[in-house]
């Protein structure tokens, strides 16, 4: 674990609540007792900014059962679409790949859509190449890396640990992330390479829906996954796997899920797309206001018909409570978050790039595109200006913002070739 998970913090995106307090009255209990609280943000007022009539007034919006499609979630299940005149309609969806063609072929007219799978489609890698629009983040952080609790009973309970399992090449170890350009794995490659592994080469990897992810490594499918929550949760309550590390650790306050589109659909219907973001951006604002709504929104998105699991599983790591299944806990310094005035949300041409660098490290892409274009055309910072500006959430003054990943390099989106290019372990061609 990272040494800031060693001693105990209060998330500063959460009000103070002990973990002892939490647990000892009971998760349900503690919902329960905070549903009558519910506070709704400044911006939810009885009037709407207007961004014309829209073209659409009832849109599929597809979401995969995890706990950050939330924001999705939340905006039909509290009416903030039907300020703007839209109906969101919730639809549940098997996995990134059906995400994907459902867009491509109009099934769907969002989606709560991994950052990297909007970059894939755009830059042909993994099928039909067509133009793409991420319009705004819906959160960071919140990602896991589980590892079964086979490899722990062998002692390996950590990246380095691993890492000298891998060489010593006494079996093949396979792990699972969620989709080919999907942010899991770029976080598992990032994760393995920063311990010396090649993860294309030197062990191997697969593709495994989210929902699917425990199952698999109870019948001893793989060693380990990359998935968000709850399906880390999941795999220690059900004493199949344990966390190795958080997303956060690996790039603190990382970009995840983005609300996104073709822009095809942009084009056409952009009322019907300004409507759709406003409301998800409320939805944002209105989760990260209070712990009663990040309980109430547990809650919710707990039901068979979103993610499919108890309020239990979810709760905690909302509010940056963790234990890793083998008897540590901490609060997280970095829990997801789904807005952090607008900070979440505005579409930053450097996380967009990063995402592109990883392409190009693994292989993914064979030439180096011209990263900044490209992170202009998909990420709409035009659109989201606008409906930000229009619930007066601050937008920053750059698109570009810096970062520091856990093997200690800086990101700041400035050089992208050279950053791509300067990865001892990669698979450049």
């Amino acid at each position: 674990m990272s040494p800031s998970h060693q001693a105990a913090a209060s998330s500063p995106s959460t009000p103070s609540i002990t973990r002892r307090g939490v647990l000892k009255t009971g998760l349900a209990a503690a919902a329960a007792g905070l549903l009558g609280e519910i506070a709704t943000p400044a911006s939810a007022a009885e009037s709407a900014p207007a961004f014309g009539k829209p073209e659409m007034e009832e849109v599929k919006i597809g979401f995969i059962p995890l706990t950050d499609c939330a924001p999705v979630v939340m905006a039909a299940e509290l009416g903030f679409d039907k300020k703007y005149g839209v109906k969101i309609v919730p639809s549940k969806q098997a996995s990134w790949a059906a995400v994907r063609d459902n867009l491509l072929t109009g099934g769907i007219q969002f989606s709560h859509v991994l950052y990297g799978l909007p970059y894939g489609v755009q830059m042909g890698v993994g099928g039909q190449k067509k133009d793409m629009a991420i319009l705004m983040g819906l959160n960071r952080n919140g990602q896991a890396i589980t590892l079964s609790d086979a490899l722990a009973k062998e002692g390996i309970t950590t990246g380095a640990a691993l890492a000298k399992a891998i060489a010593e090449k006494k079996r093949t170890y396979t792990f699972a992330q969620t989709f080919p350009t999907s942010t899991h794995a770029m976080w598992l490659y990032y994760w393995l390479a920063t311990y010396g592994v090649n993860p294309l080469k030197d062990d191997k990897v697969i593709t495994v829906p989210p929902p699917q992810m425990v199952a698999n490594m109870r019948v001893g499918s793989m060693d380990g996954y990359c998935v968000g929550e709850p399906w880390n949760a999941v795999a220690i309550a059900q004493k199949v796997g344990f966390t190795a590390a958080t997303s956060q650790d690996i790039w603190p306050d990382h970009p995840e899920k983005a609300l996104g589109t073709t822009a095809e659909f942009v084009q056409k219907y952009p009322n019907t797309t300004k409507a759709v973001m406003a409301a998800v951006l409320e939805a944002c604002q209105w989760i990260d206001a209070s712990l009663a709504n990040k309980t109430k929104m547990a809650n919710v998105i707990a039901a068979p018909g979103y993610v499919n699991t108890s309020v239990e599983t979810i709760l905690p790591r909302i509010l940056g409570r963790y234990t890793n299944g083998l008897g540590k806990s901490w609060d997280d310094k970095h829990p997801m978050t789904f807005y952090e005035d607008g900070q979440v949300n505005y579409p930053w041409l450097s996380d967009g790039m990063w995402f592109l660098t990883q392409f190009r490290r693994w292989g993914l892409i064979k030439a180096d595109p011209d990263y900044l274009a490209v992170a202009k055309a998909v990420n709409r910072i035009d659109l989201y200006t606008e409906v930000a500006t229009a619930l007066k959430v601050p937008v920053p003054k750059s698109a570009l913002r810096s970062s520091k990943l856990i093997d200690g390099t800086l990101w700041d989106g400035k050089d992208p070739k050279a950053y791509a290019h300067g990865f001892k372990i990669n698979d450049l061609s």
